[in-house]
């Protein structure tokens, strides 16, 4: 692969910027606004994937299930996954090539639904600790574990969730689909919520499992299988911090491969739920044989690739 290749994995934020704005107009609004951040970078020469976040919209589509269980079939979550691949996609792909095309540049833009392949035996099933869904009260959650097999537990008081399992992703199904558009000069959004996760049975046939992948896990893994020159996570933060949030806070503009694995290892520095997993991700691609990632936000994307800002992690 002779382009430029970069892997672009964005984050929640890009998509709803708070409670008040959570229809779909005001995320295809949000999703503009991260889109022609991209654009100016493949103007400036770089081909791209995209991957993207989809929680809070498949709790929508489940919600949505719930509320009319009465009347129609429930959706499964894998099904969710895929249903937000394509919706996440296609405001993504409409809001880049309006963007592109204002720049006076004619480049496809293409959504691939992506099954990303987990390992059944991952001990994640075991111990499911993804709340996904409504809060149930425990006579409902007992219901629902007896009936459909549910992982269910108390929230805090605050009522019952189901929970699923969180597998580490093995293999992006439709790879080569990804590189061959790639190659073709398109720009592809792809692993949509972390992908679609699927196991494989003895004869290698594929079936959908109720599990959640993260988002940064698998775009980190589609990087490597891209031999990406660089793999970006846009988040809410323009740096990265040391201590976030203490005192002793500290931004950090670079960071090395080794580095990154101490303060991770060191448990104090960032937040199990939003920036460790992130930095998880870096790691991984840097020990998978990648050889630059960048964190910031999607406004600074522009300024970090000019390596004016973000945090910038090398071997």
């Amino acid at each position: 692969m002779t382009q430029k290749v970069a892997v672009i994995a964005i984050g929640g934020n890009s998509l709803i910027k708070d409670k008040q704005h959570q229809t779909v107009q005001d995320q295809y609004m949000a999703v503009d606004e991260t889109t022609d951040h991209i654009a100016k970078m493949i103007k400036s020469g770089w081909e791209v994937a995209i991957a993207h976040g989809n929680g809070p919209q498949v709790g929508f589509i489940l919600r949505r299930s719930e509320l009319s269980a009465h009347e129609l079939h429930e959706v499964p979550l894998d099904v969710c996954g895929a249903d937000t691949q394509g919706a996440i996609g296609y405001a993504l792909q409409q809001n880049l090539q309006n963007d592109l095309r204002g720049m006076g540049i004619e480049k496809p833009v293409a959504t691939v639904v992506t099954q990303v392949q987990v390992n059944a035996d991952d001990p994640a099933f075991q111990n499911p600790t993804k709340p996904i869904g409504s809060f149930m009260d425990e006579t409902q959650a007992l219901n629902r574990r007896e009936s459909d097999g549910w992982d269910v537990v108390e929230d805090a008081g605050r009522g019952w969730r189901r929970v699923v399992a969180s597998p580490l992703p093995e293999r992006i199904v439709e790879e080569m689909a990804v590189k061959t558009l790639i190659d073709a000069g398109v720009v592809v959004v792809t692993v949509g919520g972390g992908g679609i996760p699927v196991v494989a049975d003895e004869k290698g046939n594929l079936r959908g499992v109720p599990a959640v992948i993260d988002k940064d896990f698998a775009s980190a893994l589609l990087a490597n299988q891209l031999n990406a020159e660089l793999f970006i996570v846009s988040t809410a933060v323009e740096k990265v911090a040391l201590n976030f949030g203490k005192p002793e806070e500290q931004w950090v503009d670079h960071m090395r491969l080794d580095e990154a694995k101490k303060y991770l290892a060191e448990g104090i520095h960032f937040a199990k739920g939003s920036m460790a997993p992130k930095i998880e991700a870096v790691i991984n691609f840097l020990e998978r044989g990648g050889k630059k990632a960048i964190i910031t936000d999607p406004a600074n994307l522009e300024r970090a690739l000019n390596g004016k800002t973000g945090t910038h992690f090398t071997v």
